[in-house]
């Protein structure tokens, strides 16, 4: 069976290079792309399975080309960007993004993110073999859809903050640390994936809490993690 086809965005040779070289060497099949006008076209063209995205492209943001890629396809985005910013990653996923990896990084964590991305692809939301419905207040989970409603609207998460509310609704009331989280969600426990946890629960909470500054569904245990709250 053929590997997965991945699209590697990225204007700096020396960069671009380590990833392909890396790639490759898994036996990964790959297209590149030094520039946001070639990257839209050879996401249109080749319909890439996972797109590896530099937000620092020479003729246009990184940012703008999530939303144009995101106005047709649904393809996983990876952002790989040497923006560390928590408002740079915040920005990136509300765009449209799935995942995002600050640079300098190492081929293992690149190769774990991607390995964690192809799971959440091929399991396609078949992990949720168990109540097809969650109900917590006015959140409704329908895990045989992959749909999440906030009372009678639909909300559009990512992937990973899909797969972050499943897990803290499937333990809804249990305090999930930070490493059994980030274990769950990308299959490790690097120091960059606390950071994107934090982030990540950023975002989903914007989309769920009617105030995050007092929020209602999820709870943050400072230091330790994360509970979802029965309300």
């Amino acid at each position: 069976m053929n590997k997965p086809l991945i699209l590697v965005v990225e204007d700096d040779p020396a960069v671009r290079n380590l990833i392909t070289t890396t790639l490759e060497t898994h036996a990964y099949r790959y297209l590149t792309a030094a520039s946001a006008e070639a990257a839209v076209m050879e996401s249109a063209s080749h319909n890439p399975d996972v797109i590896l995205l530099d937000l620092g492209l020479p003729d246009m943001d990184g940012i703008e080309v999530i939303g144009k890629i995101r106005s047709w396809s649904r393809t996983p985005i990876i952002v790989i960007s040497a923006r560390s910013e928590d408002t740079d990653k915040i920005d990136a996923l509300d765009a449209g993004a799935d995942d995002y990896l600050t640079k300098p990084f190492s081929v293992e964590e690149l190769l774990a993110r991607l390995r964690v991305t192809f799971r959440r692809l091929n399991d396609a939301g078949g992990d949720m073999v168990m109540n097809s419905v969650f109900t917590n207040g006015d959140l409704k989970i329908d895990y045989m859809a992959g749909c999440v409603f906030m009372g009678e609207q639909e909300l559009h998460l990512t992937p990973i903050e899909y797969k972050l509310l499943c897990l803290l609704s499937r333990n809804v009331g249990k305090v999930l640390t930070h490493t059994f989280i980030t274990r769950e969600i990308w299959g490790s426990a690097w120091d960059n994936d606390v950071a994107s946890l934090r982030v990540f629960m950023a975002t989903l909470r914007k989309k769920i809490e009617a105030d995050t500054a007092n929020p209602r569904y999820i709870q943050t245990h400072v230091g330790v993690g994360y509970r979802m709250l029965r309300v």
